[in-house]
């Protein structure tokens, strides 16, 4: 007998069936500004296509699925031999195979590639967020593999294909592989010199043998790594593959996978080499952390993307959650309180946005002065959004009340993802020191920071007022690194204003400037100033469906 004691009702519909891509006004006004009207048409075609079905139940499904069966680590196969091989669940494989068609990993080979991929990273991002680590890791290994001619002429084709396909076998009987990295040790962190993997050459061809372990290794069921070593000229980048060209298997010796707070959908394991490992040298002996350094600037902007897109979720569907839930005689939406917090929420999402898409941008441009722009503004950015990731996601979860605490929501996994991207790639303190150093050894990088806020000099007066400070700040070099922090924060949020002046409605810009380089605003989300058009912020965040 059906029960007949209650009706449900004052329940926001399930956020789906909608285009995350269009529904983002942010996002989309980023690609039209960004992107030559010679590649602008197709470029929205894909997105949308792309949004639409990242907004589908199906996708959603996907994402949970991938989360509620998280990877296995399977050592040995059933006679005993060692297999070392990482199962997922089928959810993760499909969006996985989803996001690499629609170009994730082809940045380098499409005209206004990074601004078009970057975008569709934020829009899978939406979807699961754990999946972007390999799609991160194959992307950025691209510049790094070009210190050698013959070896990116043999794996970036197969890097910036467009098919995926699971399962280990030699990259040449593939149509498309991945990458994954290796660089942390158990005795180091970030301190990467400090490493104590060993390699030994083979031959003169670039063959090594490696011997020690990797604390982190990235997306471990990858077709090949690139991993830091110490060889006889110090330390050098070397690629691992994962399959040898004569079919059999490379010794990587997986001892587990992490359990970890979040990301729950991707691996992350612990590998040995055991003196067996065969390697191939990728660039000089000894400078292999400039070598890969390219690939880690990559990774740090996806950093900043992953995190914007997190905010974006969040704000997304705290947004609509009070547009249809009704208290004290009207939607939530329109009271005074929330949607000060909403529009608070709204801005520092899109803010993110923005900034993350210049930096895209300006890979993309290719220009000296755009090179140091992002070698500046990436970890100023990357120190500065990924903090306030958490924040905002813990506030957008507070506006579903307790619906936003069961994890049938999708805001607890919001939450569990949101400190990630601050850590990876380098955690604040990293950023932040790799901000003084770009000023210290590249004058030409604060000239381009410098020229890039100027833009929008004289259109705001706290707009103004910060980019003077910011500029003494930078006089004063007395103790500079432990004002870092102090110092890239104000530098990402300068940055951020100035985009914003220029880009953003006016709505939008004036109350990021009155609160965050005006200083009319608390200490937590929901404190703007009353006197601002709140209402013009939140109808912007809102997604209709």
């Amino acid at each position: 007998m059906a029960a007949t004691t209650h009706t449900v009702t004052n329940q926001a519909p399930p956020l789906v069936g909608y285009d995350v891509f269009a529904s983002d006004r942010a996002l989309a006004d980023a690609v039209e500004r960004h992107l030559s009207p010679e590649v602008l048409a197709d470029a929205r075609g894909e997105l949308r296509t792309l949004g639409r079905s990242a907004g589908s139940a199906q996708a959603q499904a996907w994402g949970t699925l991938a989360n509620e069966y998280p990877p296995r680590l399977r050592t040995h196969d059933r006679y005993g031999n060692r297999s070392d091989e990482v199962e997922f669940h089928p959810s993760w494989h499909r969006l996985l195979g989803k996001s690499v068609n629609a170009g994730l990993t082809a940045a380098w080979a499409r005209p206004g590639g990074h601004v078009r991929r970057a975008a569709g990273f934020m829009v899978m991002t939406q979807v699961e967020a754990g999946h972007g680590c390999p799609l991160s890791m194959t992307h950025a290994a691209v510049p790094a593999l070009r210190a050698d001619p013959a070896l990116a002429a043999v794996w970036e084709p197969l890097l910036t294909s467009l098919v995926y396909e699971e399962g280990l076998r030699p990259p040449r009987e593939k149509a498309g592989v991945l990458l994954g990295m290796g660089m942390t040790e158990k005795q180091g962190g970030s301190d990467v010199r400090a490493n104590t993997t060993e390699a030994r050459p083979l031959d003169a061809d670039g063959g090594y043998v490696l011997t020690g372990h990797k604390w982190f290794c990235s997306a471990p069921m990858s077709d090949g790594f690139l991993v830091l070593a110490q060889a006889a000229g110090g330390p050098t980048c070397f690629l691992v593959p994962r399959v040898l060209e004569d079919g059999t298997r490379n010794t990587f010796l997986i001892q587990r996978l992490k359990d970890k707070l979040g990301n729950r959908s991707n691996a992350s394991a612990e590998v040995e080499f055991d003196g067996t490992t065969w390697a191939r040298r990728v660039g000089e002996e000894g400078r292999g952390v400039r070598t890969i350094i390219e690939m880690v600037a990559a990774t740090r902007l996806d950093c900043v993307l992953g995190s914007a897109a997190l905010m974006r979720q969040a704000v997304a569907q705290a947004v609509h959650h009070a547009a249809y839930r009704r208290a004290f005689g009207g939607p939530l939406i329109d009271k005074p309180l929330m949607r000060n917090v909403l529009a608070d929420l709204a801005l520092e999402s899109e803010a993110a946005t923005v900034l993350g898409m210049r930096l895209a941008a300006a890979w993309d441009s290719g220009t000296e002065q755009e090179r140091a722009f992002a070698r500046i503004a990436v970890p100023a950015a990357k120190y500065w959004v990924t903090k306030r990731c958490t924040p905002l996601v813990a506030e957008a979860l507070e506006c579903l009340g307790g619906n936003g605490y069961v994890e049938e929501s999708g805001m607890p996994r919001l939450l569990r993802e949101s400190p990630l991207n601050s850590i990876w790639e380098g955690s604040g303190n990293i950023q932040a020191l790799d901000v003084l150093r770009a000023l210290r050894q590249e004058p030409a990088a604060l000239d381009a920071f410098l020229t890039e806020v100027g833009r929008a000099r004289g259109a705001d007066h706290r707009l103004d007022r910060a980019i003077t400070a910011v500029l003494t700040e930078l006089a004063d070099l007395d103790g500079i690194e432990a004002r870092a922090r102090r110092l890239a924060e104000r530098m990402a949020l300068v940055l951020q204003g100035s985009l914003l002046v220029r880009w953003a409605p006016p709505e939008v810009a004036d109350a990021f400037c009155a609160s965050r380089l005006g200083g009319d605003w608390g200490s937590a989300f929901g404190t703007l100033p009353h006197t601002l058009d709140l209402g013009t912020v939140v109808e912007r965040a809102r997604v209709e469906i």
